[in-house]
């Protein structure tokens, strides 16, 4: 992501914050918005595995 719109999208994350927000409630937001980012991008990118794969992987129920 451009600096400019990683900026935008600060800015746009503490507009949208409580009065009450604490910094937690921040880096909340942050950590979300980043673990969003991130899975996006490993999709687009072709990096993910299909349900039954990670249910193998793990021997869980299917």
């Amino acid at each position: 992501m451009a600096t400019e719109k990683i900026k935008e999208e600060a800015h746009r994350l503490v507009d949208n914050l409580s009065e009450q927000a604490t910094w937690e409630d921040l880096m909340q937001e942050i950590y979300i918005r980043q673990a969003i980012e991130s899975g996006l991008a490993d999709s687009e990118a072709g990096r993910t595995l299909d349900v039954k794969e990670v249910r193998a992987r793990y021997h869980l129920p299917e």
